[in-house]
């Protein structure tokens, strides 16, 4: 919680920074210098994440196997590179159909496959068609901030990563954790997740394991959990 506090911090006086420099050059028409963003560079001391993260992006080329589709972006490992990260690149809402971002721990990759997942599930949650232009940002930012915020307590250690998708029929976006026996973690994470995003008590939100979801031989997924 601490650590989500600090970036709420940080991004305010980033972008208030940004903001008075780029005042103070635009009557001489010059570009900021790095020690104008930052009053005193050699005093600045970046706020290191509980866990270094991956960006990776998903492009649903046809032409390209799933694995050369999907690209690394870039690591980070503290408050101020995430948000630089995050303030240069594209919105989901401006991603193209069949595209993702995946937010990982690094070291794990955004497949099923991999030793930190294939024991694992998600939570999912997806939207309608309209919430792409009214939630889907908002929402992929919180879960941002959620996961590099630790802000699950201690069952952000059964965390391994989050997913948007971007899909004509709905957008969905799902926290994936490492173990799908794990109950009490798991409902933590649901519960505060749900919490967090202002879900109406009403609407359900459910967690699948990857193996029912890799299996699967209709359209849907069976819930382990529901909050």
């Amino acid at each position: 919680m601490l650590t989500l506090v600090i970036m709420c911090i940080v991004k305010s006086c980033f972008k208030t920074c940004q903001l008075t420099c780029l005042q103070k050059t635009a009557d001489t028409e010059e570009q900021p210098t790095e020690s104008q963003v930052v009053a005193n560079p050699e005093q600045y001391i970046k706020h290191p994440l509980q866990n270094r993260w991956a960006l990776w992006y998903f492009k649903n080329d046809k032409s390209k196997s799933w694995t050369e589709n999907l690209r690394l972006i870039s690591k980070f490992d503290t408050v101020e590179d995430f948000w630089a990260l995050y303030n240069h690149i594209q919105q989901p809402s401006k991603l193209g159909f069949g595209c993702d971002y995946c937010l990982f721990k690094d070291g794990i990759k955004p497949m099923w496959e991999d030793d930190r997942n294939k024991l694992g599930g998600r939570w999912l949650m997806t939207l309608n068609k309209q919430q792409r232009h009214n939630d889907l940002d908002r929402y992929w930012m919180e879960t941002l901030l959620c996961l590099v915020g630790e802000s699950f307590d201690e069952a952000s250690e059964d965390v391994c990563g989050a997913v948007v998708n971007v899909r004509p029929k709905g957008d969905k976006i799902a926290i994936w954790t490492s173990n799908c026996q794990n109950r009490d973690a798991i409902m933590t994470i649901g519960q505060l997740y749900k919490e967090r995003l202002s879900i109406p008590m009403k609407a359900l939100i459910g967690y699948q394991s990857h193996d029912d979801t890799s299996s699967k031989s209709g359209s849907t997924t069976k819930n382990m959990y529901s909050v």
